[in-house]
């Protein structure tokens, strides 16, 4: 069965009319929800609430946060920076050198099949210094410009 919408196209860029959305506009925003703009955000249907501070990006939300993405990603690299993306899943040795592995009350710790322990890393630091370290050995090869854009997992 082919899908049954009308595209319009713009620049290059293929519109879906709102009528043929995936989702639909609220009148109210859910009850539970505190927070005005994840309200507006909700009834405008541009996220869903999956459960307290976790959302769904719905079609209208995902595009709008890549725009987003786009405009940051532009400006870094006419700064000269170059994108990373670094993995959300850390070693446990990274973290007990900055002595922050049992210090940090909300870092969530897994072990895989064999044991070793791992963090879902809230931030980067315990990735980007050793990355930094094996990477830069002079003071010739700075500046560096890095970044990444990446969800964070914070309890």
């Amino acid at each position: 069965m082919t899908p049954k919408f009308s595209a319009l196209k713009n620049e290059g860029e293929i519109i879906m009319r709102q009528s043929e959305l995936f989702t639909k506009t609220k009148r109210e925003a859910p009850k539970d929800e505190e927070a005005i703009n994840a309200q507006l955000l909700i009834r405008a249907g541009f996220i869903d609430k999956t459960m307290a501070g976790v959302y769904t990006y719905l079609p209208l939300g995902l595009r709008t946060l890549k725009k987003i993405e786009n405009i940051i990603r532009e400006e870094m690299n006419k700064a000269g920076g170059q994108e990373i993306l670094m993995p959300a899943l850390q070693p446990k040795e990274n973290w007990i050198k900055t002595g922050r592995w049992d210090s940090m009350d909300d870092l969530y710790k897994v072990k895989d099949t064999s044991g070793r322990e791992f963090a879902i890393g809230p931030t980067h630091e315990e990735v980007i210094f050793p990355l930094l370290k094996n990477t830069i050995f002079s003071y010739k090869d700075l500046p560096v410009y890095i970044y990444q854009i990446q969800n964070k997992f914070r309890m």
